[in-house]
Order: C-alpha cells, then structure tokens, then sequence
C-alpha cells in the first residue's frame, strides 16, 4: 500500500553507482560483456560480423564433441533439468558420486566432490579447510575464487611474490604456525606460467605445511592424458587438495575438490559453500564425464593443442611480441599500456579475431595486456588469419 504523505528517499548507494568511474569508461569504450548470437566451431558471430574466437578456455576444443552434446541430451532426458537441492540434503543422485569416482581416479586421489560452479570449487577449497588460527601463503597473482576463500576462512593471510618459492620460504621463517596452507595455481591463466611445484613442495615438506592447488588452467593440459600439473611433475600425493573448473578443457560448466576420502569428509563438514550450495546439474555431469572419458581415450586433442601452440608462439615471437615468458596455451601478449591495448584489441576487431582486453588493476602496474589462449581445434586458416590479425594490429601501436 502506498503512502502519498511519505516522501520517497532514494538511497545514498544511487550516487556511488551513478557516479561509478569503472562503469562509466567500461560502457564508453565498450571493451567487455560482450553478446554473441551464434557460433560454429572456433568462429563467433556479432552484429552479422565473423571472428575466430582467441581468448576462449576451451583448451582441447571438445565444446562441440558430438559424444559431450549427446551425453547432456540423454541426462536431461533421465534426469530432468536439476536435482533442485544442496548435496548434503535432497540434491545427491548416483550420477555425481559415478563422475567424483571417475575424476578421482584418473587424478590419482582417494575422492572427489563436484560444485555447480568452478569459483565455488575453488573457493570451497580453501575454506574446507583453512581456520582462523592458521596462516595461509598465498601467490599475489591468484585468481578471485581463491582470494574469496582465503578471506571467507578468515585465516591470516601472508602474499608471496609470483611463483617464488624462495621469497615463500623467507616468510614461513619467521611468521610459521603450527598449521601453515600454501594456495597456488598449477598454470596461472593471466601469464600463462607453469607453477614451481616441485621447489614449492620441499618448502612445504620442509615446515610440514598443507597444499592446495588450484589447476583450473593445468587440468586437461599438462601431465598424461591432462591429469594436470601435479602428475606433470610426479607430484600428485605431495599435493594435499587439487581443485580446478570444468569450463576449461572439459568444455562444460561445475568444478571439483579433490583429496583423500578424511579431506573430502572433513570438508564436506566444515565448507558452507559445500554444505549450502545447489548440486551439479545432471546435464552438466554428464556432459563432464563424457569430456573426461574423450581426454582419456582420444589423445589427439592434447596433441593437436601442442602442436597448434607451437605455431602461434612462432607467430608472436616472429612479431617480437611480448609473451611474459607464458609456458602454455593462456599466451598474454604484453603491452604495457591502457592506450597501446585498446588500440591493438580494436586492430584485432577490425580484422575479426576476438580477444580479450586485462589492464591494471586486474593484472600488476605496467603489465596491461591482451589475454589470448589457443585452442586444439584452431585451424591451419585460423592460424593464418591470427597472424595476418597480429602482424596489422601490431602497425597500428
């Protein structure tokens, strides 16, 4: 019922969001959120517009598997749309214990717990496990989801320079406890580096220190078969907990926690994230076990991806574009300016490659790029145009 004698007062929050600068220059220059209407393959298409697709994290290129679609249809045929509840309540079906047992398995771990969404996999990772009284050390180029569980655990928190391990150790010498965590990426997506697992895993034997791993980036791309970085190094039982994303080289959408049976009971327990969160579509379980079975059985994607890699390294170094000395499949091409950046990203545009823009403070000061990946199912013409895209971006800088 309204009232015409009461006034209305808009919130002092309008002014904030009205007067948001970020929001403001997102909008004018049009750099992000971006709607396509259809797709086929590695192209997109936009206002009746073509682009080969370079920024996406579909590594072995299977979105489009025949076996991965059927799979989804015939789940929602069975199972209908959602198990419509939290895992720990109405929401578990066989389906999700078959997909963890898989995935455990082929990890090389006790068990497994699948998440709806990879932010949540990997923020419930940490808060699994990590309490107020312990110390965390943590990457300073960590992704959001990690960041988010590392505040939600509220454990104290000590940040590391990107992938050095020896500055990691100068830490714990003088702030260890009697629980320290360490939280790292297997492949860090912005830059595209492989982790230093091995020297960071005899820091952490060293002070007796608990590790987590997210390879949202590594999963289906590096050790054999894509069973990640910690198999790529010989590492996989060193590693305490392994998270990563389905979205990625699985193609679909959900994450998993991996570790031993005690760690998945124990985090089962204590994650709020775990406990009151919707379980996984049957759909997108599917969908994610027919990927893993292709990774398994089907080892040409890895294989294409590599040699595909290889050509499009060639291509920027041939350029003499600057890489940030990236070890993988997520290439950035650095740039170091906001200006410099807009301006490649809308040569790129023009010539109908599409890729996404990262500047400060989403990566470090001075580093302000354009984030590339490339895919096992981009083709020899793709490669072709990328390059003729890359070489006329690069005149206009």
């Amino acid at each position: 019922m309204a009232f015409p004698f009461i006034k209305s007062q808009k919130s002092p929050l309008w002014k904030r969001i009205r007067s948001d600068d970020s929001t403001r220059l997102r909008l004018k220059y049009d750099t992000y959120y971006h709607i396509f209407d259809r797709q086929e393959g590695t192209r997109v298409f936009k206002d009746g517009k073509e682009f080969i697709m370079l920024s996406s994290n579909d590594y072995l290129g299977l979105s489009h598997h025949p076996k991965i679609k059927e799979a989804g249809i015939e789940a929602i045929k069975k199972w209908g749309s959602s198990t419509t509840g939290a895992r720990l309540a109405n929401g578990g079906r066989i389906f999700h214990q078959e997909l963890e047992e898989k995935l455990a398995d082929f990890l090389g771990k006790e068990a497994c717990h699948v998440y709806s969404a990879g932010y949540l996999a990997c923020a419930s990772a940490i808060t699994g496990f990590a309490e107020r009284k312990d110390l965390i050390l943590a990457d300073k180029n960590l992704h959001s989801s990690l960041w988010s569980g590392i505040q939600l655990s509220g454990a104290r928190c000590e940040r590391f320079a990107h992938n050095n391990p020896s500055h990691a150790a100068e830490i714990l010498g003088y702030k260890e406890t009697d629980n320290n965590i360490f939280v790292l990426e297997g492949v860090y997506s912005m830059e595209g580096h492989i982790a230093k697992l091995p020297e960071f895993v005899k820091i952490a034997q060293e002070y007796k220190a608990f590790v987590i791993l997210d390879d949202a980036h590594g999963f289906g791309v590096l050790g054999k078969n894509g069973r990640g970085t910690a198999n790529h190094f010989g590492m996989t039982e060193q590693v305490d907990v392994l998270c990563a994303s389905f979205s990625k080289s699985l193609a679909g959408a959900g994450g998993f926690v991996a570790s031993t049976k005690e760690g998945i009971d124990y985090m089962r327990s204590h994650s709020k994230q775990t406990i009151f969160s919707a379980a996984l579509s049957p759909a997108s379980c599917a969908c994610a076990q027919a990927a893993l079975e292709i990774m398994q059985n089907e080892p040409e994607h890895q294989e294409r991806l590599f040699k595909n890699l290889e050509r499009y390294r060639g291509i920027l170094a041939n350029l003499e574009l600057d890489t940030w000395e990236s070890e993988t499949p997520a290439i950035p091409i650095v740039l170091g300016e906001k200006e410099k950046v807009y301006y490649f990203w809308k040569a790129l545009l023009e010539k109908g490659i599409y890729a996404i823009i990262s500047i400060a403070p989403g990566v470090p000061p001075g580093k302000d790029l354009i984030r590339t990946a490339i895919s096992a199912s981009h083709t020899e013409e793709d490669l072709d145009r990328i390059e003729e895209a890359m070489t006329y971006a690069k005149s206009k800088i």
